[in-house]
């Protein structure tokens, strides 16, 4: 029997990479390069699209060659991205009018809170799940449409397309100037606070008050369909699905049943649970989004919980401060103290989201004494990561009522033992890691994989999900809340420092 190979893109904020999946969902290969990370002023973070192209197209060149396959014998072709970051970009020439607006870009809050009015932050969230907050995309678009000169004229002409990442590679994959398809999936639409979550269908209304035109924007389609046929180098391969990272995630963890739920540790964390074929509004701070939606099947919704900042901070930790060298050293040095030395780091850099979403804040750190090492830092550095998805999980309890018993994990920090230890802990529930930890680009494979016949359905994609390492915890009820207590007390610090 031949082997049936599909390709999954993962473009994200940092670094983009394509790994090849064979039938039984094994990575077979894998290619990734980093991207610039442009900061023009404070709280602004751009990427420039075209380099994300360029390096898209080499991570697949490299991952075919790493598997020895070539391009034909590709089944399918998926593409997970980072969600809301911004590109707007002539249909004539296919350059963009302006560097990407990332995700974490801070920019737009000014605007935010004009577009709130009497209302504020929950002006639209009724239609689209979310709050007026500078982290979505429809923000970032209207900015660009205000800022870059003469773009607003060309937009309302038809000549300026708008998309995330997903739109631009799926544009530029299936001929870009030559014909290239303009369409986005509903899981990143959700997250452009244009899209009506009822009707799947961008909102007149919402548009009219952010004065965006309809021209500019991508038609909406499933997370699992093909879209189109890639051209070049992928020549005759579909491109048949497109998931928002977290998204696929959940998919690649096989969260399909409503109740089950995943967290995955990046740039930042993201903790989705599923709620079923039925939107749940929160009142606890988390955001209203799709899960995936399957060709012509009732879409899923989750409850999301979206951290700003986690293996960002491990990052800064290294980059900024020179602690340590490398981001796999700080489980070593903050193993080699048995607590935090009473310090609390509160990553808010951009702001804080869920449950928060306070623009306002700043990082802070608290409880410094002249006991505190850089080990108990680098401590403080992980627990932040534990503590700000304790606070995620308690509000979708009081959102959803439905008590998450076990917790699935996946994403680089995951490797971390005394993290996910401590996770395990702060929640008083398992923690399981699958034995493909990196889910993203499995799910992105799976829904390509489900649109062209590799796979039969979701009960087959749960005979491939396999536990790999489970963490029981182990801290004691009254040291957790306490702790946590501590926790909440740094967190109001971090408030009101941004005017």
């Amino acid at each position: 029997m031949t082997i049936r190979y599909v390709a999954a893109i993962d473009q994200g904020t940092t670094s983009s990479r394509c790994i090849i999946f064979d039938q039984d969902g094994a990575v077979v290969a894998v290619d990734q390069r980093e991207h610039r990370q442009i900061f023009p002023r404070p709280g602004w973070v751009e990427h420039d699209a075209s380099e994300i192209w360029t390096t898209v197209q080499a991570v697949v060149a490299g991952a075919l060659d790493r598997a020895g396959l070539r391009a034909d014998r590709l089944t399918a072709l998926g593409i997970t991205n980072q969600r809301e970051t911004t590109v707007l970009w002539d249909r004539a020439t296919g350059l963009p009018v302006h560097h990407a607006i990332v995700w974490q870009d801070t920019r737009t809050a000014d605007l935010c809170h004009e577009l709130g009015g009497t209302d504020g932050q929950d002006r639209f969230r009724a239609t689209t799940g979310l709050p007026l907050a500078s982290y979505f995309s429809g923000p970032k678009a209207a900015w660009l449409l205000d800022h870059v000169p003469g773009l607003r004229e060309r937009a309302e002409r038809g000549e300026i397309a708008f998309g995330t990442m997903d739109s631009w590679l799926i544009w530029n994959l299936t001929g870009g100037t030559a014909g290239g398809v303009h369409v986005t999936d509903v899981t990143n639409a959700s997250r452009t606070m244009l899209m009506n979550l009822e009707t799947l269908r961008w909102d007149p209304a919402v548009l009219a008050a952010m004065n965006i035109p309809e021209a500019v924007l991508p038609e909406i389609r499933s997370s699992s369909e093909v879209y189109g046929t890639a051209v070049g180098a992928l020549a005759g391969v579909p491109v048949a699905s497109a998931l928002g990272d977290q998204q696929a995630a959940v998919f690649g963890q096989a969260c399909y049943d409503p109740g089950t739920a995943k967290n995955t540790y990046g740039t930042g964390s993201f903790l989705l649970l599923n709620t079923g074929n039925r939107p749940v509004p929160s009142k606890n701070g988390l955001i209203t989004t799709l899960g995936y939606r399957i060709g012509d099947e009732p879409p899923v919704y989750c409850l999301e919980g979206s951290i700003a900042i986690t293996g960002a901070l491990v990052q800064w930790f290294r980059d900024q401060l020179g602690i340590i060298g490398n981001a796999a050293e700080i489980e070593t040095l903050a193993a080699s103290v048995e607590d935090n030395g009473g310090a609390y780091i509160v990553p808010a850099f951009s702001g804080l989201f869920a449950p928060y979403w306070r623009s306002d804040a700043r990082g802070v750190i608290t409880g410094l004494t002249g006991y505190v090492t850089k080990a108990h830092l680098a401590r403080a550095v992980l627990e932040a990561t534990s503590w700000q998805t304790r606070e995620v999980v308690d509000a979708m309890y009081q959102d959803s009522g439905v008590p998450i018993t076990t917790l699935k994990v996946d994403g680089g920090m995951t490797a971390n033992h005394l993290l996910m230890q401590h996770q395990a802990d702060v929640l008083g529930v398992p923690v399981i890691r699958p034995k493909i930890a990196e889910t993203t680009c499995l799910g992105a494979a799976y829904a390509a994989g489900l649109a062209t016949g590799v796979w039969s359905g979701l009960d087959e994609l749960k005979t491939h999900w396999q536990r790999d390492v489970e963490w029981q915890p182990r801290m004691e009820p009254e040291d957790r809340e306490r702790e946590y207590g501590n926790w909440r007390k740094a967190v109001e610090r971090s408030f009101g420092w941004q005017e």
